[in-house]
């Protein structure tokens, strides 16, 4: 029964995502707004972790499952992804490389400020 109340608390958690999607007309995906409606419901305490801390390990041990479908659809688009790859795979590194460095970065600025 303890799962399924933290099961029943994530669904409506997601569910207050989907709705705020619907009210506020900005390209924001639902789920970021369920993520950030959990963010702020663990930060300030009003969900207490304990509450959903058995399913959420549940569900982030399955995540990996989930990556399957996506995975077997680049393997079937092969012949359309082969001309580009070598672009798509630059790109990637390089802008992985420069969100490290601005995060890194922002990081340094915002504990030198509290020093």
């Amino acid at each position: 029964m303890k799962y399924l109340k933290q099961f029943a608390i994530i669904i409506v958690i997601t569910f207050m995502g989907e709705a705020l999607n619907q009210i506020i007309p900005l390209p924001i995906p639902a789920s970021i707004y369920g993520l950030i409606i959990m963010l702020i419901a663990l930060s300030t305490k009003l969900l207490p972790l304990d509450k959903v801390k058995d399913v959420g390990k549940m569900l982030i041990q399955t995540m990996p499952i989930m990556f399957i479908p996506a995975g077997v659809g680049l393997i079937t688009a092969w012949d359309k992804l082969s001309p580009i790859i070598l672009p798509v795979v630059v790109i990637t590194f390089i802008s992985t490389i420069i969100v490290m460095i601005v995060s890194g970065k922002f990081t340094e600025t915002i504990i030198n400020k509290d020093r």
